[in-house]
């Protein structure tokens, strides 16, 4: 159920950014590795790394949710709280919608280590644009 997008000369391309999988309910798998392209001076993930995976996993799962020749979806907003630092491996995010409208998606993303330890939560409020034809 993915929506076609390409990650062709993206920040996802540039980032390592994989889409695992798209369900019909709107979540979002997504992970990015933890390597020279993503991590800090100091040799830990950058936290806006992890923001652009998060915001990335929900504009996807909402993607999936709308009519693209009639639709897009932007992010309107997007707040992080960065739990444990992390120094190599990937790292994984699953968005859940928690809201959807007519105007707009609020998704919750969830980014967890490889031991499945919560690196990061976020929520991110998208904007539902109606396009003109």
């Amino acid at each position: 159920m993915l929506p076609n997008i390409s990650m062709k000369n993206t920040l996802m391309e540039s980032l390592g950014m994989q889409i695992v999988e798209v369900k019909r309910n709107g979540s979002c798998i997504a992970t990015m590795p933890v390597d020279d392209r993503t991590r800090q001076p100091f040799g830990f993930l950058h936290g806006g790394a992890s923001v652009a995976l998060a915001e990335t996993a929900a504009s996807v799962g909402a993607a999936s949710l709308i009519d693209a020749k009639k639709q897009a979806v932007f992010g309107q907003e997007i707040n992080a709280n960065h739990i444990r630092s992390v120094k190599e491996g990937i790292v994984t995010a699953t968005a859940n919608v928690i809201h959807q409208g007519k105007s707009s998606m609020v998704y919750e993303i969830k980014i967890v280590n490889e031991k499945e330890e919560l690196i990061c939560i976020s929520r991110c409020t998208l904007a539902v644009i109606h396009l003109e034809r």
